[in-house]
């Protein structure tokens, strides 16, 4: 086991990508799933009792949208790392979360050694 475990969360309002994720980041000895949301407003609340090192976050969401929570997230949690997941290419949306705090993005469908990569650097 690793000794510099990445704790993650991931936001994102289909259970299907959620169990996806979860399956992914459970192949990586220094990746840990640490909780899920599948609105905006849930992932704030989640990220106030787990403090996670990571936030996969997507942007289309009910309730609060991918965006609104980022901001506020870093807002009062600034040493979490939001990482967009986007199944879009809506680089307006994008921007928007790049600008409301989040480190970087990435489409849904890059590779896993391409997704572990990005959250590994978002966490350094």
């Amino acid at each position: 086991m690793t000794a510099n475990i990445i704790r993650v969360m991931i936001v994102d309002d289909h259970p299907q990508v959620r169990y996806g994720l979860s399956v992914f980041l459970d192949l990586w000895d220094d990746l840990q799933l640490v909780g899920e949301a599948d609105n905006g407003e849930k992932a704030l609340a989640l990220a106030a009792q787990l403090h996670p090192n990571i936030i996969l976050m997507d942007l289309s969401m009910p309730v609060m949208d991918g965006v609104t929570a980022t901001r506020l997230i870093k807002e009062k949690f600034p040493d979490i790392q939001i990482v967009v997941l986007t199944s879009s290419i809506d680089l307006d949306m994008i921007q928007q979360a790049l600008d409301a705090g989040a480190k970087s993005y990435m489409l849904k469908n890059v590779t896993i050694d391409t997704m572990a990569q990005t959250i590994r650097s978002a966490a350094n």
